[in-house]
């Protein structure tokens, strides 16, 4: 992984956006475009994860209407009422969990993804996993994209990439093409944000967001001139 170069605009102290909190400079909330699912879907969010600016925890609930988050370890424990909806079947995603079924209704399901470090989401999974049933992605995925912090291990991904796989394997392609415009928007600005302009330009090279969000990647791109306001998002955008 490229090493991040002092003159990154996070290493200056720069002031951040209070929703997507990147450096102003770097505000992706004019491209945030809201991603319809017809599953619902809970993040069980480690506390240590809230106000990261990289956690893809954060941006599934900003995209996905409806999103609900639950913050591990903030003192109350977890209950099984406040998580779990009555009329559906709770899928817990995790690497250790069982392939889904082939012909799953969506209708009646629920998916619950874990965002923390592997250790945190490790701990998380007990608390939850008597409540349904842990579910894995099928083998055979591209590699992550998620170049904002280091995996483990081959084979493993953001939370967030994690989510999509699941959806298109559910038959939901385009709610899975549109998370992962959002999700791409997310990692390069994050890129950009701290200097890694070339790590930042060979990501762009293999994304969507050219075809999906010319506008906003150019607004981003251009030198706005010191304490310049990010544009407005788009209020007509869906």
């Amino acid at each position: 992984m490229e090493s991040f170069v002092s003159r990154s605009v996070v290493e200056r102290g720069a002031v951040r956006c209070g929703k997507c909190l990147l450096p102003t400079r770097w505000c992706i909330c004019s491209g945030l475009r809201a991603v319809e699912c017809p599953v619902p879907v809970d993040v069980l969010m480690h506390r240590r994860e809230y106000r990261r600016p990289t956690s893809t925890g954060r941006l599934i609930q900003r995209v996905m209407p409806g999103t609900r988050v639950h913050v591990h370890g903030e003192g109350t424990p977890l209950s099984r009422e406040a998580l779990v909806r009555t009329d559906r079947t709770l899928w817990v995603l995790h690497p250790d969990g069982e392939l889904p079924a082939a012909m799953a209704e969506a209708g009646r399901l629920q998916i619950l993804v874990l965002d923390g470090s592997w250790s945190e989401a490790a701990r998380m999974r007990r608390v939850v996993e008597p409540w349904g049933r842990c579910i894995r992605l099928p083998a055979g995925l591209p590699p992550s994209r998620y170049g904002l912090r280091k995996s483990p291990a081959p084979g493993m991904y953001s939370t967030v990439e994690a989510l999509g796989f699941l959806l298109e394997t559910l038959g939901m392609a385009e709610a899975a093409t549109q998370l992962r415009v959002q999700f791409e928007l997310h990692v390069y600005a994050g890129l950009r944000s701290r200097g890694a302009v070339a790590a930042a330009e060979k990501f762009l090279a293999e994304s969507l967001l050219p075809a999906e969000l010319p506008g906003c990647l150019s607004a981003l791109t251009e030198r706005r001139r010191v304490g310049q306001a990010p544009p407005e998002p788009d209020e007509n955008a869906t």
